[in-house]
């Protein structure tokens, strides 16, 4: 079983940060890629960051330049620094794991999904 456990929203005023954490815990063989979502009520969850094992990093465009992803291969962990929030990052923020691992002598690989954590930003 794999679990993502993240931290570190909550409500900062436009132009403040946060920093969000995701902690991959399991029997967890390699993580391919980590990465956040995000979903703002009435609108579809979209791709905010990722980084894959190779360190390969991946920003939507809205974000690029005030969002910075980074990754503890060690710790199974992802970081989102968020700088210069503006309002319309309010969403929820998931975390999002692309995990091998063994299962019954097999190699499975599975997409993994936090809970959410609440990013909201006053003007």
């Amino acid at each position: 079983q794999v679990q993502l456990v993240e931290s570190g929203g909550g409500l900062v005023q436009a132009g403040g940060s946060l920093r969000l954490s995701c902690a991959a815990s399991g029997s967890i063989l390699s993580i391919n890629t980590m990465g956040w979502y995000r979903q703002a009520p009435g609108k579809q969850r979209e791709l905010v960051a990722a980084i894959t094992s190779g360190g390969t990093l991946n920003y939507v465009d809205s974000v690029e330049g005030r969002f910075t992803i980074s990754g503890d291969n060690v710790k199974k962990t992802v970081y989102l620094q968020m700088n210069s929030l503006k309002p319309e990052d309010t969403a929820v923020y998931y975390c999002n794991a692309d995990v091998r691992y063994w299962s019954g002598g097999y190699l499975q690989r599975d997409d993994y999904w936090g809970q959410g954590t609440q990013v909201t930003v006053s003007s």
